[in-house]
């Protein structure tokens, strides 16, 4: 997918429920401090597994406005994906009861969907497994909502009135970038003026964590959460599981400025490409991550030397953090070893499909503020990740042009590219 069309299309309203700290705010405050917000698991008992850590987000339903029947209603990624919408909407100054909710649409990703509330109605119908045959008299009567990831769609549509396109997209860890890049298909194409674009996913359950010790993908470091997540240092051993989510309002240009709105970046370019290899395996030399870099770059109109910043997958497992150094090498050439890059899960972990868009919030602040998060807990650099990761500190500089990237489970590689509107003229 890559987008197209001749509209121009902004980010005017960001909103984010990640680990660490309330809202966008204290979201950002932990990142430029380089806190991290892993910690050993609380939302149930992990004593039985391989690895037991993960960034959880500090989410009260109803302190954040939810209602009882909405909480009743809605898992636990749906209550983050419709807060932050909320936040974002805010954000974004748009009077929304004046648009028209034809033209307003609406795309969430999500890799796992409901996995927390299905995981919980299995072991209510299953009389905690031990039913074979499951009796259904004991399901929950929202179930329905659950089982399909069109629920999330709906929910954040219902909460800001938009009644035009309303998607979920579901490309394994890529999704919260493959969202954003749909959702800018639309405007670009006319389909919708102002799109509700993110992802969210909370997949802190038993079975998620019980899929990713089997495949020994998640890091064991049990004794010393604060640190486990280690992209990039030459004692990782496997990503920690995160959740969260981030939402954005998206606009055409020249609306938004017709408006006045505060704009944080255009989403220039955007692509994505799958390796057609390996359901978790990686090529190290990196070629369909950096056919992604050079498509999206190409449509951003952007060439090696216009990066300021790279935000990273960088997930803390061997097989990647290598094959992205390869492919940040192959796309950008020398140009490569000048541009800061950092990885942002060494803080708030890895959120599945919610994480992309987490890390283009991420990006979008850098813009705003001029300051490059750093990768925490890169003390002893991986020699064949000889990049400038950015490590421990976060650091001061004009960012104007970002390049963020995602690799997921399925061979799927996607790259956005944020400018500054105006970048050009500049």
């Amino acid at each position: 997918m890559s987008t197209g069309g001749s509209r121009q299309v902004v980010i005017t309203g960001i909103g984010v429920s990640a680990p660490g700290g309330p809202g966008t705010k204290g979201f950002w405050q932990l990142l430029t401090d380089g806190r991290t917000a892993t910690r050993r698991i609380s939302l149930f008992d992990a004593s039985s597994f391989r690895s037991q850590v993960a960034a959880e987000v500090d989410f009260d339903a109803e302190a954040s406005g939810l209602t009882p029947q909405e909480i009743r209603r809605m898992d636990r990624a749906a209550q983050l994906a419709v807060v932050t919408a909320r936040e974002a909407a805010a954000d974004s100054g748009l009077a929304f009861h004046g648009l028209d909710p034809w033209r307003m649409g609406v795309t969430i990703g999500s890799a796992v969907g409901a996995t927390m509330s299905l995981d919980q109605e299995y072991r209510t119908v299953s009389d905690g497994g031990q039913l074979e045959l499951v009796d259904h008299r004991y399901a929950a009567s929202h179930l329905y909502h659950h089982m399909v990831p069109s629920s999330f769609a709906a929910e954040v549509a219902s909460a800001v009135g938009a009644e035009g396109p309303a998607t979920v997209v579901s490309t394994g860890c890529t999704s919260g970038l493959d969202a954003l890049g749909y959702a800018t298909d639309l405007i670009r194409e006319g389909s919708a003026d102002v799109m509700i674009a993110g992802a969210t996913d909370a997949p802190i359950s038993p079975i998620t964590v019980a899929c990713f010790d089997a495949i020994k993908a998640t890091t064991p470091r049990n004794d010393d959460p604060e640190h486990a997540s280690r992209p990039f240092d030459a004692s990782r051993n496997g990503f920690v599981l995160g959740e969260g989510s981030a939402v954005f309002v998206l606009e055409d240009a020249d609306s938004a400025r017709k408006r006045g709105a505060h704009i944080y970046a255009e989403i220039a370019g955007y692509a994505t490409r799958s390796n057609a290899f390996h359901m978790t395996g990686l090529r190290p030399d990196g070629k369909e991550m950096a056919e992604a870099i050079r498509v999206a770059m190409a449509e951003a109109r952007a060439d090696a030397e216009d990066i300021d910043y790279i935000n990273a997958h960088g997930s803390g497992t061997k097989q990647n953090d290598r094959h992205e150094t390869a492919a940040f090498k192959r796309s950008l050439g020398e140009q490569a070893y000048r541009i800061p890059i950092s990885s942002i899960k060494s803080m708030v972990g890895h959120s599945l499909g919610a994480v992309g868009s987490i890390e283009l919030a991420a990006s979008a602040l850098a813009m705003e503020h001029h300051v490059i998060p750093p990768t925490a807990n890169l003390h002893n650099p991986d020699p064949e990740c000889d990049l400038d990761y950015t490590p421990l500190v976060a650091r001061e500089q004009r960012t104007d042009t970002v390049l963020s990237v995602g690799s997921g489970f399925g061979g799927f590689q996607s790259a956005v590219v944020l400018a500054r509107p105006d970048r050009r003229e500049r």
